[in-house]
C-alpha cells in the first residue's frame, strides 16, 4: 500500500478493532483524586505514542507531502489526531502537577521530556507556517496548546521549565494567530464541535491572564463582548446535536463569566437562560445518551456529558451565593459528571483517547458548594 493511500484510509480505521483497554478504577467524589489521577494516567501514556490509527487534517500538495504523522508532527503525533494529543500532553501534565507521587510519574515525565523538545517543537512550528495551515486546528487545538502552555507556564517545577521554554514559539506563534485571525471572524461560529467560538477563546483567556499577555487578553474580550453580549434567551431547547462534545450555549457562558464582572454577568446570565433556576430546558440540564461507544462520532456526547460539568462548575462560581439558579445548576453538574465519568474508559479506542483529558479538567474545577 502506498503511503499517500495509507494516510488517506487512515480516518477510516474502524475503532472497534482495536484491542479493548482495561477499564480504570471508578472512585467516589468530584475533585482529581489520585485514584482518578492515576486512572487517567494509564490511558493517555497508552495514546501518547500510538501514532496509528490517525487522522490528519493534512493538506497534501504533492506527494512529498504524504508523510507520517509523526513525521509531521514529532511533538503530538499520538492519540488519533493533533488536538487530542496535545490536550493529552495537557492532561499528563496536569495530574503529575496535582499528584507528584503518581506510581506512572516517571512514565510521564519520560513521555514530556522526549516530545517537549526544542527540536521537536521547531518541526511543529514549522509546519503552522506552511501557506496551507493557516486554519489547520483552528480554533480547538490553538485553545488546547494554549492551555498546556499555561499549565507549564504556572507550574514551579524544573522540567515544567525546561518543557515550557521549548513549547514557548509554538504558544506564542498561536496567540498571534488568535490576534491576527479573530478581528477578521465578523460573526461566532456555534457549533458544538471543534469550530466553536466560545470554547476557542476560553482557554486562550486563561493562558492570555496567566502569561500577561494584555494584547491577547483585550482582543478576546472586545471579541467575546462583541459576538455574545447581546445574546438573550438562548435556544438551547435545541441541543445537543447528535455528534456534540460542547454545548453552545454553556460554552458561551462559560466564556462570559471570564471577561464580564460578577453582577454583570449574573444579570446577562439570567436573560440569557431565563430557565436556568428551575433547570430548563430540561435536555440541556440532563445528560445525554449515548448509544454505541465504539463509534467516533456518537461517543462524542460522553464528552458532552462532561464539557457541561465543566461550564456549569465554572459558572455557579461565578454567580452570587443567594443566586437562584445556583441548586439548579449544581444538580446538573452531579448528573452530567456522573453520566461521565463512568464511561471515560469504555475499553473502545473511539472515546478512550480524549475522553480524560476532558475528565480531568472538570475535575480540576471547583465542586459546588
Amino acid at each position: 500500500m502506498s503511503r499517500t493511500l495509507l494516510l488517506v484510509l487512515l480516518p477510516f480505521v474502524v475503532f472497534s478493532a482495536m484491542p479493548a483497554a482495561e477499564p480504570p478504577a471508578t472512585p467516589k467524589g468530584e475533585t482529581l483524586t489520585p485514584e482518578w489521577a492515576s486512572a487517567f494516567a494509564k490511558l493517555a501514556l497508552k495514546g501518547a505514542k500510538k501514532e496509528f490509527p490517525n487522522k490528519p487534517g493534512h493538506v497534501l500538495l504533492d506527494d512529498k507531502d504524504a508523510k507520517t504523522p509523526k513525521a509531521l508532527h514529532p511533538a503530538f503525533y499520538g492519540c488519533y489526531d493533533w488536538h487530542s494529543a496535545v490536550h493529552g500532553h495537557w492532561m499528563l501534565v496536569r495530574v503529575l502537577r496535582a499528584h507528584p507521587t503518581l506510581p506512572q510519574a516517571k512514565d510521564i515525565r519520560a513521555v514530556l521530556a522526549e516530545h517537549l523538545t526544542a527540536a521537536n517543537i521547531k518541526a511543529e512550528v514549522e509546519y503552522f507556517n506552511r501557506s496551507e495551515a493557516k486554519s489547520f486546528e483552528r480554533p480547538y487545538g490553538w485553545a488546547w496548546l494554549l492551555k498546556l502552555a499555561e499549565e507549564l507556564h504556572t507550574w514551579d517545577d524544573p522540567d515544567a521549565k525546561t518543557w515550557a521554554g521549548n513549547l514557548r514559539p509554538l504558544a506564542e506563534l498561536i496567540a498571534n494567530r488568535y490576534i491576527e485571525y479573530f478581528p477578521k471572524q465578523t460573526y461566532p461560529i456555534r457549533a458544538g464541535v471543534h469550530s466553536n467560538t466560545a470554547f476557542g477563546l476560553t482557554f486562550a483567556h486563561d493562558y492570555a491572564k496567566a502569561t500577561g499577555n494584555k494584547k491577547l487578553q483585550e482582543l478576546i474580550e472586545e471579541r467575546a463582548k462583541a459576538y455574545y453580549a447581546k445574546d438573550v434567551d438562548a435556544p438551547a431547547r435545541w441541543e445537543p446535536d447528535g455528534a456534540d462534545f460542547l454545548s453552545p450555549s454553556l460554552c458561551e457562558a462559560d466564556l462570559m463569566r471570564r471577561v464580564l464582572p460578577p453582577a454583570e454577568f449574573a444579570a446577562w446570565f439570567h436573560k440569557y437562560l431565563p430557565g436556568a433556576a428551575k433547570g430548563e430546558p430540561a435536555n440541556l440540564f440532563g445528560p445525554a445518551t449515548v448509544t454505541d461507544r465504539t463509534d467516533p462520532q456518537l461517543v462524542h456526547l460522553d464528552g458532552l456529558n462532561l464539557s457541561r460539568a465543566w461550564c456549569l462548575r465554572g459558572i455557579i462560581t461565578a454567580l452570587p451565593k443567594d443566586d437562584p439558579a445556583r441548586k439548579a445548576l449544581a444538580a446538573s453538574v452531579a448528573k452530567h459528571a456522573e453520566a461521565g465519568l463512568k464511561h471515560v474508559s469504555s475499553g473502545d479506542y473511539a472515546g478512550e483517547h480524549w475522553l480524560a483529558s476532558f475528565a480531568v479538567w472538570m475535575l480540576s474545577l471547583p465542586a459546588p458548594e
